[in-house]
């Protein structure tokens, strides 16, 4: 495993770090023995930063971590975690969540404590009007936090102010071969190493569209590169060849995803990819972009939907239908959204009413409620309800 340095503090963390976002689930909630049997594997071989979030698996993740990080592996590594800054309306609401999650990690500090999507001037106003700079200030003095940071999910102007508004440790921002110019950036990238910030990035294999399936005409790309790599390792090894990066955040929920991306991390140095590998690249991003018609990385933040919509599962299922020419994409989505398969609600694009939740929630700031309304013009016409009572009966008990 390789190692980068913090540069404010001289610590080493892996350059892979443990995302705790997408742990495997059984029946709607974490499947802990299987996500703690993949953890300490990942412990056991170099990992030593875990990140979690007080809203990751609806408030299961962080329990979940302290249970997971007994004999001893708490000591073994640097643990990450988020203040749910939507929640907060005052200083007061700041030590509470913080003292709480103390308590559901089952440990007396956070070793690398996040301000969770403070995403712009205006809501770093408001933070600030509550009390924040206070906040982290004693927080740090007593101990209960070790670091400082933010993550990031908003328009690029917004983050140059922000990493200038306190003295942080570290920033977390999403980075990945398809957002050089999205959100931070390359050069919000740039501009927090060069003012001695840590970058952790989070979504680096945009959710796990970059990865799996991989449409045919960007296979063809991989496939005949001079270079063999499986699309995770392309993806990752774009990331790190970056020297200003210090740790990626991978979602890692099966064996094999762990074991390869362990295997990369021993051999991703900064600036290590040769120009053929990054043309290689940079001819499956213009092909992905051509291909790709919603930005969306399924990171949830924008459900429950008060009216069932599956959001994310509506724009991957559309998404799908573009990258991989499926003639079936119609019937696919009318089955995986009727709730034939899972005996649930409804939960279609055409179910929205436009109450503009999901839109204040999404961190990539995508105009849900009219892609909605595009998907269900393009994905429910004619024949729609005959499709509907077809999965019906195809799964009928």
């Amino acid at each position: 495993m390789l190692y980068r340095t913090i540069p404010k503090t001289g610590e080493k963390l892996s350059i892979l770090g443990f995302g705790c976002m997408r742990l495997q689930e059984t029946d709607g909630h974490i499947d802990e023995e299987q996500a703690t049997r993949q953890l300490r594997y990942a412990i056991d071989h170099g990992v030593n930063y875990v990140d979690t979030a007080w809203s990751y698996h609806m408030g299961e993740s962080e329990p979940f971590l302290g249970r997971a990080l007994s004999d001893g592996y708490r000591e073994k590594v640097r643990l990450a975690t988020k203040m749910p800054s939507w929640l907060v309306t005052r200083r007061e609401d700041m030590d509470w969540f913080l003292d709480a999650q103390l308590e559901k990690l089952q440990t007396d500090h956070i070793d690398y404590y996040l301000i969770h999507v403070l995403d712009s001037t205006e809501k770093l106003a408001r933070l600030e009007a509550c009390g924040m700079t206070a906040f982290l200030n004693e927080a740090k003095k007593s101990g209960k936090i070790v670091n400082a940071g933010f993550s990031f999910h908003g328009p690029a102007e917004d983050f140059a102010p922000i990493v200038d508004a306190y003295p942080w440790e570290f920033c977390q921002i999403q980075y990945n071969i398809l957002d050089e110019q999205n959100q931070a950036g390359t050069k919000g990238l740039k501009y927090a190493a060069e003012k001695g910030l840590g970058v952790i990035i989070m979504e680096p294999l945009r959710g796990g569209n970059l990865t799996d399936p991989v449409p045919p005409a960007i296979a063809k790309i991989w496939d005949n590169s001079p270079v063999q790599r499986t699309p995770a390792e392309w993806a990752l090894r774009w990331v790190w060849n970056h020297p200003e990066v210090t740790v990626v955040l991978s979602g890692m929920n099966r064996e094999e995803h762990i074991q390869e991306n362990i295997r990369t991390a021993h051999e991703a140095h900064p600036d290590s990819l040769s120009d053929t590998e990054l043309t290689v690249i940079k001819m499956a991003t213009e092909k992905y972009r051509e291909l790709m018609k919603v930005g969306c990385t399924g990171c949830q933040y924008c459900m429950p939907c008060p009216s069932d919509v599956d959001i994310p599962l509506c724009f991957e299922l559309y998404n799908n239908k573009y990258m991989f020419k499926n003639p079936d994409a119609e019937m696919f989505y009318v089955v995986r959204l009727s709730g034939a398969l899972t005996n649930g609600p409804e939960q279609f694009a055409s179910q929205c009413v436009q109450c503009m939740e999901c839109v204040e929630k999404c961190p990539q700031h995508i105009d849900i409620h009219a892609l909605l309304e595009m998907i269900a013009d393009e994905m429910e016409g004619e024949g729609f309800e005959e499709r509907i009572q077809m999965a019906r009966d195809m799964f009928a008990e």
